[in-house]
């Protein structure tokens, strides 16, 4: 017995609901497949938004043969069957339509496989992915392909495919209230919801209706991918909500992330990062804060730990801000790339043996606890040939307004 899934997968486009943004006439894609001049392609987008399906549509527009590879079970040996067979279709004229589900989860010799037979002609490769290609995929297989962005289904699409497949069970006298409830439950992924409707008929509940329904849905599935594109998107928005100052824009993915299974750990790592890219010597602080976040939530656990990197988010997202030194590393980093020949100064080496105090090591140097205020002005600290630079220029906020005087009494700046 077939899955609900499968029994109601669309045959043609104008049975296919949603991704109108690709399929409308105007679009090379739609294009493509009314002209039957496919190219190769990536189909990247969220689960359940139509990718296989699509993909075994487009094949059939075109009268193509429709071979399919999965990047779990499959590898090589399945790729050359593939290619020994569409060998043979082009001996009769017929295109090979090869749909590789997963793609990103090949390697990268393993992509690289596909790209004779693409750029020959013999296979037009359909891949479809949850995960950016740009991270994905290798540069080489990523040039010859292009790249058709699929998008969550709204509540529109979500529900004619909900009626579909309640028709199909003979559910047809569902309420109002209940239809939303799974459609809210779905997340835009319509696999998702076709398999609640499929969980209901075999339920065989008294009661069509939102409590009987919601029951059995238990609480909603968030979308999260430890491992994926979804999980950096929302831990991004995270640290930009802090960095935009933002407490409630940071407790809402913070909770978001943490309800659809995230480690905490995660979070406060990424405050860490925050503390010192972000926030800086405006606020020295945010860094103590956050590491004693860190230290509660591993010695109390996550009910009380969570509440500590809460207010440590908090904290960091009201602080005032600062990547004077992110940037003054980062200059730094690069110049020492580029100067890494020159040599260190000798009056700031050190002259451990007599041979190196002969040589001059240490000479001139100016201990700076014997100088008046503690500073010996106009010893200089780069290679003589670099000269002096000055890279950390600290921000007019929180207490780099104070560390910005200090430097230009120390700089000789009026």
């Amino acid at each position: 017995m077939q899955p609900l899934a499968e029994n109601l997968r669309p045959q043609t486009l104008e049975a296919f609901f949603g991704q109108s943004h690709l399929l409308s006439g105007a679009h090379p894609l739609r294009q493509a497949i009314d002209n039957k001049r496919l190219h190769s392609m990536i189909l990247w987008g969220p689960s359940g938004t139509g990718k296989t399906t699509l993909a075994r549509i487009i094949c059939r527009q075109i009268e193509g043969h429709f071979a399919q590879m999965s990047a779990v079970l499959d590898g090589v040996k399945e790729l050359r069957v593939v290619v020994e067979n569409a060998k043979k279709f082009q001996n009769i004229g017929q295109q090979t339509v090869l749909f590789v589900d997963e793609i990103h989860r090949f390697n990268k010799a393993q992509q690289d496989g596909f790209l004779p037979h693409i750029e020959s002609g013999l296979i037009t490769l359909i891949g479809a992915t949850t995960e950016n290609p740009s991270f994905e995929l290798n540069r080489a297989l990523l040039s010859r392909l292009s790249v058709h962005v699929l998008e969550p289904l709204n509540v529109t699409e979500l529900m004619q495919i909900l009626q579909r497949a309640l028709a199909h069970e003979n559910l047809t006298l569902m309420d109002e209230d209940a239809q939303h409830c799974i459609v809210n439950a779905s997340g835009g992924d319509a696999r998702r919801l076709i398999n609640v409707v499929e969980q209901i008929a075999l339920a065989k509940l008294d009661k069509l209706d939102v409590a009987s329904v919601g029951q059995l849905l238990q609480e909603k599935i968030s979308v999260f991918d430890k491992g994926g594109d979804v999980f950096y998107q929302q831990l991004s928005a995270f640290h930009k909500s802090v960095r935009g100052s933002s407490p409630d824009g940071a407790l809402y993915w913070m909770a978001r992330m943490l309800v659809a299974g995230c480690d905490a750990k995660t979070i406060a790592r990424r405050l860490l990062a925050i503390a010192s890219e972000d926030i800086g010597n405006a606020d020295p602080r945010a860094l103590e804060i956050t590491l004693n976040a860190w230290n509660v939530y591993e010695r109390v656990g996550a009910k009380e730990g969570n509440r500590a990197i809460a207010q440590a988010a908090v904290y960091c997202a009201v602080a005032p801000k600062s990547n004077a030194v992110y940037k003054a590393f980062n200059q730094a980093m690069s110049e020492a790339k580029e100067t890494g020949d020159l040599s260190v100064p000798k009056h700031l080496c050190n002259a451990p043996t007599d041979l190196m105090n002969a040589l001059g090591y240490g000479e001139n140097y100016r201990y700076a606890h014997d100088e008046v205020g503690g500073i010996a002005k106009g010893q200089t600290y780069f290679p003589e040939d670099l000269g002096e630079q000055v890279y950390y220029q600290p921000v007019d906020r929180g207490l780099e307004i104070k560390i910005r005087g200090k430097l230009q009494q120390l700089r000789g700046v009026e």
